[in-house]
């Protein structure tokens, strides 16, 4: 969950509406800064060390949020079970395994090093229901040609009406102008006026990488309006001149059933991060979740503790599924060979020597091909940058567990 803009107190405190959908509202109340507690806590139902985000508000002139170190996390629930939560790096996780069960009311419990207490309403777990599949289909929309990717889901319960989604994606990175071949600066010649070039074989696999990325937006979706709980949701477009969908791609959705505050908070967090009107001067206020102070209950805490069912899919694709016969999208970086030819004759303006051994050194270019001239015999060497020959500068050459060709 991508909660960055709630950091930005100043956005926050320009808030002017109240939330009417909801059975209980969210107070919506005008403030200058303050140092206010940002709190990310979903508990599903899938058995694993559950995780929990704590952090502090920061102002827009700041680079990024304080963690809030060293509280004292803890989820309790109607029968008495206690679930301890630890810091490691930037966030809480329970020390055991455990998953929300349903019928079960869930209450998150924070003290932080201070000495400050929070505490959460009571939640429970909302209905189970799966992914039903997941399409890939090429699309042209408002005027951009590339793939849609749609969740499809059904209740036929008519239970579940509030869903949110995230999703990681992963794709396949073939570089253009990878050599076997890699240059490397050799000692000086014994008169030691210049050093030389050599080749040698590459160790390892930089031509074939995988790139990964999580998703930041806020993707939510109700069928509370529907006469049936049947979920289409548009959740990735992918552009066809984006490079990550060149040769294969891969998409692992998480659907996440919500209660009704729960998708309302939600809703209304993303209407404030994309409110073209956001700055407007008759704006001011705060809103709240459900988490809050136990010694002050005027302190504005912004989170909410959500206990969710979820579900997963992965889907995968080729470009030339979708695409067939077309060029691919184009790498995302200038691939343009530059020639260097290595002499170091002064009166020649085409001898680069000096910037090619310099190159070479800072690993700003690599070998891609090399011919020499019969007269004078000067050979010249074409090079190409970095990601345009060696995918492991900017991504990974170690294959996904899940990945299949």
């Amino acid at each position: 969950m991508n909660y960055k803009f709630l950091y930005k107190i100043t956005f926050l405190l320009l808030i002017s509406f109240f939330i009417s959908s909801c059975t209980e509202q969210y107070a919506l109340q005008s403030n200058t800064f303050e140092d206010a507690l940002v709190v990310e806590a979903t508990i599903t139902n899938e058995l694993k060390k559950q995780e929990i985000k704590i952090t502090k508000t920061y102002r827009l002139e700041e680079e990024e949020n304080t963690i809030e170190s060293g509280a004292v996390v803890m989820v309790t629930d109607n029968d008495n079970n206690k679930y301890i939560f630890e810091q490691k790096d930037s966030i809480y996780v329970s020390k055991t395994e455990f998953q929300a069960i349903p019928g079960r009311r869930y209450r998150l419990d924070i003290t932080t090093n201070q000495g400050k207490s929070y505490y959460s309403t009571s939640e429970t777990l909302t209905t189970v229901n799966k992914i039903q599949s997941i399409d890939a289909t090429a699309q042209t929309i408002k005027g951009d040609r590339g793939v849609q990717i749609i969740v499809n889901n059904y209740d036929p319960n008519n239970s579940s009406k509030y869903y949110r989604y995230e999703y990681e994606e992963t794709y396949k990175i073939v570089t253009p102008m990878w050599k076997q071949d890699s240059t490397i600066i050799l000692p000086p010649l014994p008169d030691g006026t210049h050093k030389e070039i050599g080749l040698i074989s590459r160790k390892g696999d930089s031509r074939i990488c995988y790139g990964t990325a999580k998703s930041k937006d806020i993707l939510i979706a109700s069928t509370n309006s529907l006469s049936e709980d049947r979920v289409a949701f548009p959740i990735r477009f992918i552009s066809n001149q984006n490079y990550i969908i060149a040769h294969r791609y891969s998409i692992f959705v998480k659907q996440y059933i919500q209660s009704l505050e729960a998708y309302t908070f939600y809703k209304t967090l993303k209407e404030l991060s994309g409110s073209d009107n956001i700055l407007s001067q008759n704006q001011t206020g705060f809103f709240y979740g459900n988490i809050k102070s136990s010694e002050n209950p005027n302190e504005k805490v912004i989170g909410f503790f959500d206990v969710s069912s979820v579900s997963s899919k992965r889907f995968f694709f080729n470009y030339v599924d979708l695409f067939p016969g077309e060029p691919l999208p184009p790498y995302p970086d200038n691939c343009d060979i530059q020639a260097f030819t290595f002499c170091f004759y002064a009166k020649n303006p085409d001898c680069r020597g000096g910037m090619l051994l310099a190159s070479i050194e800072k690993k700003q270019l690599l070998y891609f091909n090399s011919y020499q001239y019969s007269n004078p015999i000067y050979t010249t060497y074409e090079m190409v940058s970095l990601p345009c020959g060696d995918c492991t500068s900017f991504s990974s050459n170690i294959v996904p567990p899940f990945w299949t060709e």
